[in-house]
């Protein structure tokens, strides 16, 4: 990741303006989904957000899981130290398959970890909370739930990967309930 070093968190300036800096997160073992926002509040109102960064963390199938466990543990902390969040927010599990759940909780501690190191306070959201914040109702579709993404973002075209998508779509749940 080669990104430009971020301002000072929460600064000031002399409009009495304040960034707040959020990282959403969409985990999974083998691709654990990041989307970072800032969003600026002016005298306590809101205006609109902005893409910071987003991308993936990857770990290839045919690794041990600790190793697995152990680069996304780095990574996230490179990421975390990169952009120094104000918050993050978190997609509580979904349950696909039994197999598949164990793998992603795996991750996710290892997610609540880095985050309890860095003191970084957190927020999780189920996925109809996402898709009712993004969308207005809670059995959008995941396209639906992209498109207000991108709209929402002022992108041209829905961030990919799916995982960076819907890591973006977390951490702009997050902004909404504040």
């Amino acid at each position: 990741m080669e990104i430009d070093a971020p301002s000072p968190l929460g600064s000031q300036t002399p409009a009495s303006k304040t960034v707040k800096r959020i990282l959403g997160l969409d985990p999974g073992l083998a691709i654990l989904g990041f989307g970072m926002i800032a969003c600026e509040v002016a005298q306590l109102k809101a205006t609109p957000v902005s893409l910071l960064d987003f991308g993936v963390i990857q770990t290839p199938a045919k690794t041990e899981m600790g190793s697995r466990l152990c680069m996304i543990y780095d990574d996230l902390h490179t990421l975390v130290k990169q952009w120094q969040p104000d918050l993050v927010a978190i997609e509580k599990l979904f349950f696909y398959k039994m197999g598949n759940t164990i793998a992603v909780a795996q991750a996710r501690g290892v997610l609540l970890l880095v985050l309890s190191q860095c003191h970084l306070p957190f927020v999780e959201f189920t996925p109809a909370q996402i898709k009712q914040a993004l969308t207005g109702y809670g059995s959008a579709d995941k396209h639906e739930v992209q498109q207000a993404v991108a709209r929402e973002l002022r992108l041209d075209k829905i961030p990919r990967p799916d995982d960076a998508a819907d890591a973006l779509a977390v951490a702009l749940a997050a902004w909404y309930q504040q």
